[in-house]
C-alpha cells in the first residue's frame, strides 16, 4: 500500500492559491465565499504547519515570501492540472457527440436512439447532422456516419452499408405502374430528386437510368427538393417516384406506405463508420461502435432474408 501523502488540509492551500494570485485576503475571501478573518486563520494554519511565513503582510495588501513564491508555483499548477483533468473526465463521461447527415439520423439512427442511450447510461448522447460532406478537420465529433468511399485522410472507417438504390412510390402509382418493373416506363411520372453535386455524392437518376440502359430521354417534369426528408414525403404523398436508399427507406417498405417499383443499383459506395485514427477511443465509444456494426449486420442478414437469399 502506497505511504499516506503528508499534506495540510486541502481547502487550506485552495485559500492559499487565491491569496497568493490576487495578492489580498479580502479579495480571495470574496471570489471564495468566506470572510477576510477565516482566509487569514486558513493562511496561518498553513504557515504552522510548514513552520515558515508565506506572506508579508503590507498595508494594502499581502506580498509573497520566499517560501511562499515557490509553494505558489507548485499549488497553482497543480491545482491547473486537477482542474483540467477534471473538466477531460466529464467531457469524456458526460457527452458523446455523433455527426451524420439528416437522412440517416431522421430514419436510421433516431429510431434506434433509446437502445443506443442504454449502452451509455449517465451520457449525454448528442446527433447533430450536416449536408456537407465529412471533413475531419472540422469534426469536433466522437464518431460519425457518412456517405461516401471510405477515404476521408486522418480518420479511420469501417462500412455500415453499401450504396443500395431503388426506385420507390406509393400504393396509387404502383397500381399504375403494374407488376413490370421496366426501368423506361418510370419515365412515365414526375422523377422526384436532390441538387446534383460536384464532387457527385450519390447515385442519380440518370445514372439510375443508364444502369439500366435507357438512354438519351430528356424528363421535364422532375422535382428537386434541397432535403431527402423532402423527397420521401413527396413520394409518401403520391407526387411521384424517388430514390431509395437502403437502409434510409425500409421502414417504409416494411409498413407498405411505399413499394419498389424498378430494380435497384448496387455502387461502392456506401454510410460509413468514422472515428479518429490518432487518439484511441474512449469505453463509451468502442461501445457504440461495436453497437452500430451489430446493427448494421442484423439489418444485412434480415435483409437477405427477404429476399430469400
Amino acid at each position: 500500500m502506497a505511504d499516506k501523502l503528508q499534506l495540510p488540509p486541502l481547502q487550506a492551500l485552495v485559500v492559499f492559491e487565491a491569496a497568493a494570485r490576487l495578492g489580498n485576503f479580502t479579495a480571495a475571501g470574496n471570489e471564495l465565499g468566506l470572510s477576510q478573518p477565516a482566509v487569514s486563520q486558513r493562511i496561518q494554519t498553513l504557515e504552522s504547519r510548514l513552520n515558515a511565513p508565506l506572506f508579508e503582510r503590507r498595508h494594502r495588501g499581502v506580498q509573497l515570501t520566499e517560501s511562499g513564491h515557490s509553494l505558489y508555483l507548485i499549488v497553482r499548477s497543480s491545482l491547473n492540472d486537477i482542474s483540467e483533468q477534471l473538466e477531460r473526465t466529464r467531457r469524456q463521461r458526460s457527452v458523446l457527440r455523433i455527426d451524420t447527415d439528416m437522412g440517416f439520423a431522421s430514419y436510421w439512427l433516431l429510431p434506434r436512439m433509446e437502445r443506443l442511450q442504454a449502452l451509455i447510461p449517465g451520457v449525454e448522447v448528442q446527433v447533430t447532422t450536416s449536408p456537407n460532406d465529412y471533413n475531419f478537420r472540422d469534426s469536433n465529433a466522437d464518431l460519425a456516419i457518412y456517405f461516401g468511399l471510405g477515404n476521408w485522410p486522418g480518420a479511420q472507417t469501417q462500412r455500415l452499408f453499401p450504396e443500395i438504390v431503388f426506385p420507390v412510390c406509393n400504393q396509387e402509382i404502383k397500381q399504375k405502374i403494374g407488376a413490370e418493373n421496366n426501368a423506361e416506363q418510370l419515365l412515365r411520372y414526375p422523377l422526384l430528386k436532390l441538387p446534383e453535386t460536384r464532387p457527385q455524392r450519390w447515385i442519380t437518376w440518370e445514372d439510375w437510368f443508364r444502369h439500366h440502359q435507357v438512354y438519351g430521354q430528356s424528363h421535364s417534369a422532375s422535382r428537386t427538393f434541397n432535403a431527402y426528408s423532402l423527397v420521401i414525403q413527396a413520394a409518401l404523398e403520391g407526387q411521384g417516384i424517388a430514390l431509395g436508399w437502403q437502409p434510409l427507406i425500409a421502414p417504409f417498405i416494411a409498413s407498405h406506405q411505399l413499394v419498389q417499383c424498378g430494380p435497384q443499383v448496387r455502387t461502392e459506395r456506401g454510410y460509413y463508420l468514422i472515428s479518429a485514427s490518432h487518439k484511441p477511443p474512449s469505453t463509451q465509444q468502442e461501445k457504440i461502435k461495436a453497437w452500430l456494426l451489430d446493427e448494421a449486420w442484423g439489418f444485412h442478414e434480415n435483409s437477405a432474408l427477404i429476399a430469400g437469399i
